[in-house]
């Protein structure tokens, strides 16, 4: 017959288990969409990117380890801005 103190023990390594389980996984990707209201070429693009990414890195998020961003540049056109705003919110789940 099973004590009260060895049961509620086993009930205790058992709910710790998954936690363990959990932290043993390798970090997974994550993926940011960017949309921007400047074309490709503007001259700042460049700053704001590399201010993001900045951010990011201080936060500890890398791009091309544990981050990928998807860019889109709007160029002050609202149909193209419309266009890769659905066009990224589409993205499926599974390629985030």
């Amino acid at each position: 017959m099973m004590r009260r103190r060895e049961f509620i023990t086993g009930l205790g390594s058992a709910a710790a288990w998954p936690v363990v389980v959990r932290a043993q996984q390798p970090n997974r990707m994550r993926r940011l969409g960017v949309l921007l209201n400047v074309a490709a070429n503007d001259d700042y693009r460049q700053n704001r990117i590399a201010a993001l990414e900045q951010g990011l890195q201080e936060l500890n998020w890398t791009v091309g380890r544990n981050i990928q961003i998807d860019y889109r540049f709007g160029a002050a056109n609202p149909d193209l801005l419309r266009k890769y705003a659905a066009e990224l919110v589409a993205v499926p789940s599974g390629r985030w």
